[in-house]
């Protein structure tokens, strides 16, 4: 790993290589054990990489994108299911393999096609947003706590709502065209839209056909199937923590997603009792927007961040952060003078 330490670029290679040899073995390999066995030094390649990073952002992002999202892509892979697949070129299948992405032309290949519009004014309002709070978290100790989570969670989605679609413009460059990962998740009516249809949707595509069908296909049921997904999920960000702080899991995580994992299953079963009494909608749809909006927050005040958040991980990422908001405000600045200056 002394190699790979704090450099990008290695790691990049790395991962380039072991998704190569992913391809290649599971080209030879039939689904099952045999394919497994390859492409299990794959999947602990994946797992061990982000920690060659010392920065914590980067190893997080390295996380999401390697130890949880690849490795579970590797893994599903030995079992012939998931959005990899060795009949994909090469380009494609490294892309699918490392980021966080899903190809809208699967096992086809790399059909060249139109990338999902973005809206300037969505984009512009999300960087607006971003800047915005990088600059008040200067004043983070003069903010009440609950303001500072709420940031923490505008900021959260924005920088990824705002990587993704560059992620997926990039592999729109190279040829491919890739699905969406966030549909105005602020919008939901309900935590199952919330959670299925609206937020993250990446991990919704892996958790689906490596947790929630195999769990309903041993006909333990609806229930158990959704209680099983939002466990794997708490569990994979009890991981997330773990990168992010190096510090032992709490089991904070795993109670939030669990607790909204109940609280789905106990969601369908009154929209069910309603539906039967003909009621398809028993609340206003701002109403039911805005009492998950609530209930989202509220709970991730009390779950999500404070695992985050405590033993010095706030000013560490908070550091992180402000060094990376400086370092774009000073590359923008040099790019605008020479710009003024060759016009000059």
């Amino acid at each position: 790993m002394d190699l790979l330490r704090d450099s990008i670029a290695m790691v990049s290679l790395a991962v380039l290589v072991a998704a190569v040899c992913a391809r290649a073995a599971s080209s030879w390999l039939r689904p099952g054990f045999p394919r497994l066995a390859a492409l299990l030094p794959v999947a602990a390649f994946f797992v061990a990489a982000p920690l060659a990073f010392s920065s914590a952002i980067v190893r997080g992002l390295a996380a999401f994108f390697l130890a949880w999202l690849g490795a579970f892509k590797v893994v599903l892979l030995a079992a012939g299911r998931g959005p990899l697949d060795p009949t994909l070129p090469v380009l494609p299948f490294v892309f699918t393999a490392a980021l966080p992405i899903k190809l809208k032309c699967g096992a086809a290949g790399a059909a060249a096609s139109k990338v999902n519009s973005i809206s300037p004014l969505s984009c512009a309002v999300k960087v607006a947003l971003t800047a915005a709070v990088l600059h008040v978290y200067q004043y983070k100790d003069q903010l009440n706590l609950y303001v500072r989570l709420a940031l923490y969670g505008i900021h959260i989605y924005c920088f990824l709502d705002l990587l993704l679609p560059c992620i997926a413009a990039a592999g729109a460059a190279l040829g491919m065209e890739i699905e969406p990962q966030f549909d105005r998740p602020y919008l939901a009516s309900s935590l199952r839209d919330f959670w299925g249809r609206r937020w993250n949707l990446m991990v919704s595509a892996i958790l689906r056909p490596s947790v929630y069908d195999p769990v309903r296909r041993a006909r333990a049921g609806k229930a158990a199937a959704t209680l099983a997904t939002f466990l794997v999920s708490g569990l994979m960000h009890e991981a997330m923590v773990y990168y992010l702080t190096l510090r032992s899991p709490t089991g904070e995580m795993t109670a939030f997603f669990l607790l909204h994992g109940a609280c789905c299953v106990a969601e369908e079963l009154c929209v069910r009792r309603w539906a039967a009494r003909g009621r398809r909608r028993p609340l206003p749809r701002p109403v039911a927007t805005l009492l998950v909006v609530a209930f989202v927050a509220g709970t991730a005040f009390w779950l999500f961040f404070p695992p985050i958040c405590r033993e010095g991980s706030e000013e560490r990422l908070l550091e992180e952060w402000a060094a990376l908001a400086a370092f774009i405000t000073g590359a923008g600045r040099n790019l605008s003078g020479m710009f003024s200056g060759s016009i000059k």
